[in-house]
């Protein structure tokens, strides 16, 4: 079994094909990994997320990373990880074009909203949700598979 290098294409194809992947996060030199559910389209990754540690970061530290695995029998594998950044797209004027294109996206899938809307403890009952959306502009991207 060897390692090789994937296209861009080739990349996109196992992006297109998942629907979870890792988001790596850093502030003050402390990297902070977590699973989001997201949606490709173009040269952007669009997910949805409950205010959090992971928002908190990426508010102060747009530039993020997201890795997209791929396994089957036999040991084989791809890896595809993404750099780009991170912006929020806030329920209002200005921002509700790509706020709905990213609901639309997202919304195709069942489960779309986990697991960004999970969390250890309940959230407290309110009349309106602080649930966003947000989207990761792809600015590099690479991958490596096995072959045998």
């Amino acid at each position: 079994m060897r390692v090789q290098s994937m296209s861009a294409m080739e990349c996109g194809s196992v992006v297109d094909k998942h629907r979870l992947g890792h988001l790596a996060c850093s502030q003050n030199d402390r990297p902070y990994v977590v699973p989001i559910y997201y949606a490709h389209r173009d040269k952007f990754l669009y997910s949805f997320s409950m205010p959090g540690k992971k928002i908190d970061i990426m508010r102060s530290n747009p530039h993020v990373s997201v890795l997209v695995e791929e396994f089957t029998q036999d040991r084989a594998w791809k890896s595809v990880i993404m750099e780009g950044m991170f912006e929020e797209l806030p329920d209002r004027v200005g921002s509700k074009i790509k706020r709905e294109q990213a609901w639309l996206l997202l919304s195709r899938y069942a489960g779309w909203w986990e697991p960004g809307s999970l969390k250890p403890a309940p959230l407290p009952t309110s009349d309106h949700s602080d649930h966003l959306f947000y989207r990761i502009s792809i600015d590099a991207i690479s991958g490596r598979e096995t072959i045998e």
